[in-house]
């Protein structure tokens, strides 16, 4: 095995190490999320990433992730809110005022 052959494998195995953080960051948003609707009254309608990039945000290099979700009060009016991560731990959540 040459020195280029060991690169291009490190190379595969971050790339498929990130791939599968991403994963978990997602997952764990969409477990935050029913927690959430589910302790507020609220209806989970759709979840979807509105972006996210390698960060070293509070001193640590990590994927910061922003998500925007849809939810119901009521069965009726749909409002949009919005989730922010770090790695897996949630800095903000911002929910619009909706009838309740």
């Amino acid at each position: 095995m040459t020195l280029l052959e060991l690169m291009v494998w490190m190379v595969i195995g971050f790339a498929g190490y990130q791939f599968w953080r991403i994963r978990a960051i997602s997952e764990r948003t969409n477990t935050y999320l029913t927690q959430y609707c589910e302790t507020h009254g609220l209806q989970l309608l759709s979840i979807a990433r509105a972006k996210t990039r390698f960060s070293f945000k509070y001193g640590k290099p990590d994927w910061h992730s922003l998500f925007n979700f849809e939810f119901s009060s009521n069965g009726e009016d749909r409002y949009t809110g919005e989730v922010e991560l770090i790695g897996v731990s949630v800095i903000r959540t911002e929910v619009p005022p909706h009838r309740v």
